[in-house]
């Protein structure tokens, strides 16, 4: 037995697997204090709600890009999907390919420039200019509670890191990290948090890059891992192709098929995703002017592009190499005296059997700053949606602006207590990414199908717009309780009774979806239409968007996005 193995058989959950050197422990100070070094210095700069929520709309392309892209590059993603590929193979890169390019370039090519065109602070405030205060009212409740459930899964997968390497315990992982997040987020708001995403971004390739190079050194390559796959796990050729395996629900590990890959992820939650969710949109709207907005998530799609192969690789490297079995996250819950680990659990483990003194602590420290980075994210659109959209409209309207940005500092205390709250919840799910995909099913997929008609469509109404939001996202969550206390009526949902929960979250979004966007339509048309007038800015037809014909062609944003399109063709291809 390996000394590695050895060292896995004997750890307890109060005990770590390594002890960190000197050098390790220095590289996670001084991160831990150049993070507050950044708040400290950027709040002479937030004076402003402009500064405080929207960054005084100040950042160039490159910088909101990589924000945007780091805003979504958190632990949750590190521990999540590294999970979910040693739980599914490789088919959890369609979460990055056809869940996420295509969404990010209809968001930068069709809907960026009717987001930055009125000026709106959130993804809620165009909801206000185009179907009135009910909607919009509906949209930042949902947005800001699913936010701080999100929060919370990021403090839980911080916690995971900081038991399986350090032996901290759960409790105090939690506060020190989310404590660290809420002084600088509070500090210097979205400007602090997008400079620290920045920072997170170098941070995580640097530390992340290390297990992949190394597994994939110590597998024989990409063959040698793919040979040790099949041989480790029964039908292990089904992990290792993302498309050939999805004629049907039981010819693959996820349990789902085509269908519900390309309609319920790429159509539906991805698109609504990367277009309504207002912890990634924030930062496109704070680039300084439309083309640096639609540039920024183009930038943004270019890396995402190549992000399975830091996240989406440990976890396959895991199947091929880990001298243990892992399992689901409630199981282990349910099981303490067994010292087993989840399969939430494979980065951190990985990241132990290659990283010695320096190493690890660079490790540590990517993760540490992939869990700062989502949940400032978190905390920050938090922040935004419940002053802006839910604090000033509804309870104080007529307070100064000084009032709103002590008001976002407070919320963003409150945001980090309730998250820690709401971190314990993701321990009764298989996986966090099963718990993620549940919460984007019930408030991502209905919204994604308002804001789009009301963008795209002239004749959608107020009522319209409201009835369809509120229709679409109850309907999601009565689906998730029908299947919740009597699981076979997935097959119902899902289309087959071979499916398994991952298929349930994609289908149950396509369904709500489709009933938020029939409701709409019926209600529009059997309302009065809105007058022209007050749809300018807001509408496709309506609004004047300016001409990027003064620009060579190899400026101008859609010609990156064709390119970079082109590039998904290709690697769906190569992988098939």
């Amino acid at each position: 037995m390996s000394s590695f193995t050895c060292t896995l058989a004997a750890a307890a959950p109060a005990t770590s697997l390594i002890s960190l050197g000197p050098v390790d422990i220095a590289i996670v100070v001084i991160y831990f204090l150049f993070v507050i070094g950044i708040g400290l210095y950027l709040k002479r700069f937030t004076k402003t709600g402009n500064d405080f929520f929207m960054a005084g709309r100040e950042m160039t392309a490159w910088i909101a890009g990589l924000s945007f892209i780091s805003a979504n590059l958190g632990a949750l993603e590190l521990l999540g999907w590294a999970g979910a590929a040693y739980q599914y193979g490789i088919l959890a890169v369609h979460w990055y390919w056809i869940g996420a390019i295509p969404a990010m370039l209809f968001l930068g090519i069709v809907m960026m420039p009717f987001y930055y065109v009125c000026k709106t602070n959130s993804v809620p405030g165009y909801l206000q200019l185009r179907y009135g205060g009910g909607t919009r009212a509906l949209a930042a409740i949902c947005f800001a509670v699913m936010t701080i459930l999100m929060s919370g899964i990021n403090m839980f997968a911080m916690a995971i890191v900081m038991r399986v390497v350090l032996g901290w315990n759960l409790h105090l992982s939690i506060w020190v990290s989310s404590l660290t997040v809420g002084l600088y987020v509070g500090l210097g708001g979205l400007l602090s948090a997008i400079f620290n995403e920045v920072l997170q971004f170098m941070l995580i390739w640097l530390g992340a890059l290390l297990v992949p190079i190394l597994g994939l050194y110590q597998a024989g390559g990409w063959n040698g891992m793919v040979h040790k796959i099949e041989r480790n796990v029964a039908n292990g050729a089904s992990y290792v192709h993302a498309w050939s395996t999805l004629g049907h629900f039981s010819t693959n590990p996820m349990g789902i098929n085509w269908v519900g890959i390309v309609f319920g992820l790429g159509a539906v939650l991805s698109m609504g995703y990367w277009t309504t969710d207002f912890l990634v949109v924030q930062r496109v709207m704070a680039a300084k002017d439309l083309r640096s907005a639609k540039m920024a998530p183009i930038i943004g799609a270019a890396f995402k592009m190549f992000v399975p192969f830091i996240v989406i690789l440990p976890g396959l490297l895991g199947l091929a190499l880990l001298p243990m079995k892992l399992y689901p996250q409630n199981y282990v819950q349910a099981h303490p005296a067994q010292h087993l680990f989840s399969y939430n659990e494979v980065l951190p483990l990985m990241l132990v059997r290659y990283c010695g003194p320096g190493l690890l602590g660079l490790g540590v420290t990517a993760l540490i700053a992939g869990f700062m980075s989502g949940m400032a994210g978190n905390i920050s659109a938090f922040a935004t949606v419940w002053t802006y959209d839910i604090y000033r409209p509804m309870i104080n309207s007529r307070a100064g602006d000084a009032h709103y940005v002590a008001m976002g500092r407070w919320c963003t205390a409150l945001g980090v207590l309730a998250s820690i709250a709401t971190a314990y919840l993701a321990m009764h799910f298989q996986s966090i990414m099963d718990y993620v995909q549940a919460l984007f099913s019930f408030f991502i997929a209905p919204l994604f199908g308002t804001v789009v008609l009301g963008m795209l469509w002239k004749r959608a109404t107020k009522a319209g717009g409201f009835w369809g939001l509120l229709a679409g996202t109850l309907s999601s969550i009565a689906m998730y309780l029908l299947v919740k206390f009597d699981p076979p009526l997935l097959r119902y949902i899902a289309l087959s009774d071979r499916a398994k929960p991952m298929a349930d979250d994609m289908f149950r979004a396509l369904w709500c979806f489709l009933i938020g966007v029939a409701v709409t339509v019926i209600v529009s048309l059997a309302t009065p239409p809105v007058a022209a007038g007050e749809l300018r800015g807001l509408v496709l037809g309506c609004t004047d968007i300016p001409s990027e014909k003064r620009y060579p062609l190899i400026h101008r944003p859609i010609f990156w996005a064709v390119l970079i399109f082109a590039g998904l063709v290709v690697l769906n291809i190569l992988f098939w």
